[in-house]
C-alpha cells in the first residue's frame, strides 16, 4: 500500500475538493427518524459511563451524517465493547437490519443476551478478525458499513490488512451504499504506518487515500468529531477515556478531551 508512505495521488485533492459542498449540505433528515434516533441514544439501557461520551463522539449528528436510516441494514466493524451496538439496535430494531462484525467475545455475547429487547433483534453475528476472517456477507447486500476507532488497528496489523478491511467493504456494500467512519487524526501528511504503531492514529488524507484506493468515492468529510485541544500527537489512549499515561498528566489529558477524529463517508458508486 504505497498510498501509506510519500506523496498521496491528484486523486486526493480533488476528491477534497468536490466534498466541500458535502460539508455545506448534509444530508435531509426526517423529524420521525430523528426523533427515533435521539430514542436510541438517551435510551437508560446505555450505561451512565457511555453516555457520558456523547460530549466527545456526537453519535446523533455523526450517524445523521452518514444518512443512516432505520429501515437499513447496516453492518457495524469490531463493536468493542459495543458503545455504538447500544444505539444502533434499538434503532434498527423495527424496521432495519443490524449486523456486528467481531471477533469471537463471551463479554460481547453476554452483553447482548442479557437485554433481549434492546439486542434481540440483531441480524447476524459475523466472524471479522482481519486479515485472517474478512467476509462480511454476501456481495451488494449491506446499505452501510460503519467503523468507529478501528482503521488504526488494521494498519499496525500489517499495511496491507487495511486495503482488505477496505475492499471486503467495498464488495459487501450494494451500490450508492455507505461506509462511515470516524478514526483518531494524526497530524496531516504524517507517515500512516509510524502514527498507527506509535500514537493509534492515522492522518486523514491517508484514510481518504485508502478509500479511493478500494474505489469508493469520497461523499463527505466533516468536523462533527473535531477537538482543536488536541495536539495530535499523543497517544491516544492516554487521553480520556483511558488515561493510560502517569497520573500526574490526568489532569491535562482530561483538559484535552478525547482525540481529534475525523468523521468520513464513503460511497459504492
Amino acid at each position: 500500500m504505497s498510498h501509506l508512505t510519500g506523496n498521496r495521488s491528484l486523486a486526493l485533492c480533488a476528491a477534497l475538493l468536490m466534498t466541500s459542498l458535502v460539508q455545506a449540505a448534509p444530508p435531509p433528515v426526517h423529524h420521525a427518524e430523528a426523533t427515533a434516533l435521539q430514542t436510541a441514544v438517551d435510551g437508560n439501557w446505555r450505561p451512565a459511563e457511555h453516555r457520558a461520551r456523547d460530549v466527545y463522539r456526537h453519535p446523533l449528528a455523526t450517524l445523521q451524517f452518514f444518512g443512516m436510516r432505520p429501515d437499513m441494514t447496516v453492518i457495524e466493524l469490531s463493536p468493542g465493547a459495543g458503545w455504538y451496538t447500544e444505539i444502533l439496535a434499538p434503532y434498527l430494531h423495527d424496521h432495519g437490519r443490524l449486523i456486528e462484525a467481531a471477533p469471537a467475545s463471551r463479554t460481547f455475547s453476554a452483553k447482548l443476551a442479557a437485554q433481549p429487547a434492546v439486542y434481540g433483534k440483531i441480524g447476524a453475528l459475523v466472524p471479522f478478525a482481519p486479515p485472517f476472517q474478512l467476509a462480511l456477507g454476501a456481495d451488494n447486500s449491506a446499505d452501510m458499513v460503519v467503523s468507529f476507532r478501528n482503521t488504526h488497528d488494521w494498519l499496525n496489523h500489517d499495511p496491507a490488512t487495511l486495503g482488505a478491511v477496505f475492499a471486503a467493504v467495498f464488495k459487501v456494500l450494494k451500490p450508492g451504499g455507505v461506509f462511515g467512519l470516524t478514526e483518531h487524526r494524526a497530524k496531516p501528511f504524517a507517515t500512516a504506518t509510524e502514527s498507527a504503531k506509535l500514537l493509534h492514529r492515522i492522518p486523514e488524507d491517508a484514510l481518504i487515500q485508502a478509500g479511493l484506493d478500494a474505489g469508493f468515492r469520497l461523499a463527505g468529510v466533516a468536523q462533527i468529531n473535531a477537538n482543536a485541544k488536541d495536539p495530535q500527537d499523543i497517544n491516544v489512549h492516554r487521553l480520556p477515556p483511558d488515561l493510560a499515561g502517569p497520573e500526574g498528566e490526568h489532569a491535562q489529558m482530561q483538559a484535552i478531551g478525547e482525540s481529534d477524529r475525523m468523521t468520513l463517508k464513503f460511497v459504492k458508486p
